[in-house]
């Protein structure tokens, strides 16, 4: 279907790219096989889904997350680095590398064999964070009519209505300290069964069950088990003796006893006073799974953004993958350019903390690529020039049209799933998307075989931002707005397309492949 093909039954497909989406239909297992510079065919867009469902249950934190892309990453040769050391002797046309912050940020790329300073880059940036729940520095709470209750704190906009009668978990990280040789190590933990639940007052006691108005502190409190042992005086008499983090000398003594326990016998501590701290938050376990009399759907929490991250990631990897030609041999990557993707923290409170997009991570890490190899003649000329050679997608995911709220769409910008990245225009500001940065992600949907839909928000609602024009401004570099569109943004279970996985890897990875010489039709 093309722009002039647009009927009243078909205008809310909006695709830019006059090509037919694919055929969705049996699940998807095929094995990827990457080829670069060569567009992804139906059956390795296909063979992404399956990846996407198991990392998206497998990885429910951001620490999660992001340990599984470093991972994948080293699995494929990248060499991982450290903020703290000099890159200088460490970086090298043709290598692969990635450098990581906090363990919720990361910057991976790789350099082509015949860059040179001042080249540009091809740039991938997404957010890691979900919206999602995280346990107050002192969780344990008073027994209330024999209920052990956990205090948490809503991040970004979670605990909304489809936070109710959720079955939660619990995960993330936690500090422990090695009394042996006195070294504090970061340990990932997650107990994926149903541990948490914030239960619903059932409608036959009247307005006082109205979840609409209900109060996040006191009503949209977790219940994590039962303790009828302890009086409700008892407990209520000792409520404030825990103000001071590490109680009775100790974090753990701050924290419910049964769940310190559950989290030590999970990472195998012996004593628990070794644990020094923890970041921990809930999240829904119901894994993600694909949906639709012909499995056209995934049904997952956390898209919103796990998936353009993973589409990003999966699109480095085959792009810079080196693979056998007919030959025998194998085909030498001849960019002259870098390639990065950086996925971020705390996108969804605003990006500001030195993790997020507006902290110095990827402008930092290009400057010292191009430190490294322009050593003496190092400086803002350099840099200049390889911000201005640049191009950056803001993948973040987009708006797919909901058949039961036609009339909240605007007509002709009405992305559907299963049919290519949606590029998200905004005439305010809130994204970066121009004129020419449309034309040049077409040309390389174009070549990648994609194709390119396109939102934007009618003017009596309110667009969202992303990391893109932050990003943008801080560098200067060219860029747009594009992602996977999905339904049912910030619920805590939302919908995608089966193929919007691959389709995402199909488009980022054609946009590497061809930047440069896409790049050179742009004067």
């Amino acid at each position: 279907m093309t722009r002039n093909d647009m009927s009243f039954g078909n205008f809310f497909q909006s695709p830019i790219s006059g090509q037919r989406p694919y055929n969705v239909g049996r699940p998807m297992t095929a094995a990827i096989n990457r080829i670069s510079r060569t567009s992804l065919s139906e059956s390795d867009v296909k063979s992404y889904t399956d990846r996407y469902i198991s990392f998206s249950s497998a990885n429910p934190t951001i620490f999660h997350t992001i340990a599984y892309f470093t991972n994948q990453l080293e699995s494929q040769g990248f060499s991982k680095l450290s903020e703290r050391e000099s890159w200088t002797q460490k970086l090298s046309a043709g290598g692969k590398y990635f450098v990581e912050r906090n363990g919720s940020s990361l910057i991976a790329f790789a350099i082509g064999n015949n860059y040179k300073p001042g080249n540009g880059a091809s740039i991938i940036a997404s957010h890691a964070d979900v919206l999602t729940t995280k346990l107050k520095p002192i969780s344990a709470l008073p027994n209330k009519a024999g209920y052990v209750q956990l205090g948490i704190g809503p991040y970004a906009g979670a605990l909304n209505s489809t936070w109710w009668d959720r079955d939660l978990g619990i995960g993330g990280r936690v500090l422990i300290k090695d009394n042996s040789t006195g070294k504090i190590e970061t340990k990932l933990v997650k107990l994926a069964w149903p541990i948490a639940r914030i239960p619903t007052l059932a409608p036959h006691f009247g307005a006082a069950a109205n979840i609409a108005n209900a109060n996040l502190e006191t009503q949209m409190v977790p219940i994590i088990g039962l303790d009828y042992v302890a009086t409700d005086g008892e407990q209520q008499e000792a409520e404030w003796k825990s103000s001071l983090l590490g109680g009775a000398g100790t974090f753990a003594a701050t924290q419910p006893k049964r769940l310190v326990k559950a989290i030590a016998g999970e990472l195998n501590i012996q004593d628990c006073n070794t644990i020094l701290n923890w970041e921990l938050e809930l999240f829904d376990i119901q894994p993600a799974q694909l949906g639709g009399l012909e499995k056209e759907f995934i049904f997952a929490g956390r898209i919103d953004d796990r998936i353009c991250s993973f589409s990003a990631i999966e699109a480095l990897l085959a792009s810079s993958e080196e693979t056998a030609n007919i030959f025998g041999g194998s085909m030498i990557d001849d960019s002259g350019s870098l390639k990065i993707v950086g996925l971020f923290d705390d996108e969804e409170i605003g990006s500001l903390l030195r993790q997020g997009a507006h902290g110095n991570l990827l402008p930092s890490s290009i400057e010292r690529i191009c430190e490294s190899f322009a050593g003496s003649s190092a400086g803002a000329d350099v840099l200049a020039r390889t911000y201005a050679n640049s191009f950056l997608i803001s993948a973040d995911v987009g708006h797919a049209v909901n058949p039961n709220y036609l009339g909240s769409y605007l007509e002709n910008h009405s992305p559907r799933l299963n049919v290519g990245i949606s590029i998200q225009a905004d005439p305010n500001g809130h994204t970066t998307t121009d004129s020419v940065s449309t034309a040049l992600l077409q040309r390389i949907a174009d070549k990648s075989d994609s194709i390119l839909q396109v939102f934007q928000i009618r003017n009596d609602s309110r667009s969202g931002g992303t990391v893109g024009p932050m990003l943008s401004s801080a560098m200067g570099v060219r860029a747009i707005d594009a992602g996977i569109p999905q339904l049912s943004m910030h619920s805590i279970r939302a919908t995608t397309g089966s193929l919007d996985p691959g389709l995402g890897v199909k488009l980022f990875k054609g946009f590497f492949d061809h930047f440069e010489e896409v790049d050179k039709e742009f004067t």
